[in-house]
């Protein structure tokens, strides 16, 4: 999960084969921000489209925003529109680039964990320097 930037806000590390809608409640739980009080607004794509999924977050107070491609590319064409969809896909891009997390070595899932937890550290310095300037 990222912020609106693309900085990561939590991580869950899970099997291959596991799919990502099986793991939206252990995502939330390891997110250590939030809003209390406040609804927060969950961007998604079509592939967390479930009628129990939806009732769930919304009894955690998130306001989930499904978009398909299509949909996307329509509002696209309104000069207001932003897209959201790549913030997420380009922080996975640049996470991938440190070798240790592209491709899964570890045996213990914690081990794997601190290696996927390094490049996050790294781009939050690296952001919060150039912020500066």
């Amino acid at each position: 999960m990222t912020d609106a930037n693309g900085l990561p806000l939590s991580l869950v590390v899970a099997a291959a084969n596991t799919h990502d809608i099986k793991l939206v409640a252990d995502t939330l739980d390891a997110l250590q921000t939030g809003r209390p009080g406040g609804r927060l607004r969950l961007c998604l794509d079509k592939g967390y489209e479930a009628g129990w999924l939806k009732t769930y977050l919304q009894s955690r107070r998130y306001e989930p925003h499904i978009q398909s491609r299509k949909e996307e590319s329509d509002a696209s064409k309104n000069t207001d529109f932003k897209a959201h969809r790549w913030v997420v896909e380009r922080t996975h891009s640049w996470m991938n680039r440190f070798r240790r997390v592209l491709t899964r070595w570890e045996k213990k899932a914690e081990n794997y964990e601190a290696c996927c937890i390094l490049p996050v550290v790294l781009s939050s310095g690296i952001k919060s320097y150039w912020d500066r300037f």
